[in-house]
């Protein structure tokens, strides 16, 4: 959803009234996952996407409809549906798919945040169970009452039910630590847990060439940026007119104003030992999720030796990504830029960086 918001909000200030499809449960080899969302106007505009397009026409009605008789339906497609020619997923997978009739101002609310949060949808009695098998859609129930849940996993309301409430407060929680959404179904319903984790961020030390397509790279993909470097030339809003953040500073100092810590990506562009290596070594002090470091071969064995020497941690040292990024071949700014930002995501997310085609099914993804 967040990627929809910039055009949400345009819709919104025409006073456009808005319908929403959204996946709740997958099964198998589904094109989209859980939250994948479609939204669309009273006149025909839609954005989004449920299935990467093969059931869009069918949620598009299905949407107009819920609008007129105003209700909420789970609809079950995929390839078991009698309609699998028409609106079947031809990838294999099958998909429970959220149709309301309005957009909730809740999900908007917590789309924009930049802290994490998850909306928590009851869903209509008449839905799909979570066992895999056909299943007739139903006639729906207008919409119930949703409240959101804070990134210290907090209810901001309740559900009634205290065994529902106990079971929901879990699944926020892991969903708050892990990212994602999902479906839980306790007390005899199914409530929908739609993730809106904190934005990630990548901190850039050297305001470099390739800082600069990277921090691009890093917006499109939602990350929030900061670029660091000491030398007022370089970090102009000229070179980053899109960053979040410009801080013109030593590293060390710059880790404490901006607040480094452990969720945070850092990549160390500068070349420059009197900027890197401190930057690296609060980096990894703080515990950052990710902290990469341009530089040859030769170069990152010198300098691991000088790190060593300052007292950084053989362990410490072994999460040290340097030569920085994934080797893609390109040595173009933006080329570099990619490689490095493949690797952010792969351990943000856990990937190998190995080709699909070497993938088992279990293990690939897309």
């Amino acid at each position: 959803m967040r990627e929809l918001l910039e055009t949400v909000r345009a819709w919104q200030a025409e006073d456009a009234a808005l319908g929403r499809a959204v996946v709740v449960r997958t099964f198998g080899s589904a094109p989209r996952p859980e939250g994948a969302t479609l939204v669309v106007t009273a006149d025909g505009r839609l954005a989004g996407s449920v299935s990467g397009g093969c059931v869009e026409g069918a949620a598009y009605e299905e949407i107009q409809a819920a609008r007129a008789a105003g209700v909420s339906r789970v609809i079950r497609y995929g390839i078991t549906d009698e309609q699998a020619w028409d609106v079947g997923l031809a990838c294999g997978g099958t998909i429970d798919v959220l149709v309301e009739p309005y957009l909730r101002p809740e999900i908007v609310e917590a789309a924009g945040e930049s802290t994490g949060s998850i909306v928590v949808i009851p869903l209509p009695a008449d839905a799909p169970p979570a066992a895999f098998g056909p299943h007739p859609p139903g006639a729906g129930e207008p919409p119930a009452p949703a409240f959101a849940v804070a990134d210290d996993g907090s209810l901001g309301g309740s559900t009634g039910l205290p065994e529902a409430d106990q079971a929901i407060a879990r699944a926020a929680r892991d969903l708050l630590a892990r990212g994602g959404s999902t479906t839980v179904t306790a007390a005899g319903r199914q409530f929908f847990l739609e993730g809106y984790p904190a934005a990630p961020r990548l901190v850039v030390v050297g305001a470099v060439q390739v800082a600069m397509p990277l921090v691009r790279i890093a917006r499109e993909l939602g990350y929030v940026t900061v670029v660091v470097d000491g030398r007022a030339a370089f970090a102009t809003r000229e070179r980053f007119p899109g960053v979040d953040r410009l801080v013109v500073g030593w590293p060390d100092e710059a880790a404490d104003e901006i607040g480094l810590g452990p969720a945070d990506a850092v990549a160390v562009l500068t070349h420059d030992v009197k900027f890197d290596e401190p930057a690296i070594i609060e980096g990894l002090r703080r515990g950052c999720r990710y902290v990469g470091a341009v530089g040859s071969k030769k170069t990152q064995a010198d300098r691991r030796a000088r790190l060593r020497a300052a007292g950084v941690t053989d362990a410490d040292l072994a999460r040290l990504r340097g030569p920085i990024g994934l080797d893609l071949g390109g040595r173009a700014p933006a080329e570099t830029a990619l490689a490095i930002m493949a690797e952010v995501v792969a351990e943000r997310y856990g990937g190998s960086g190995a080709p699909m085609l070497t993938l088992t099914p279990a293990s690939a993804s897309a």
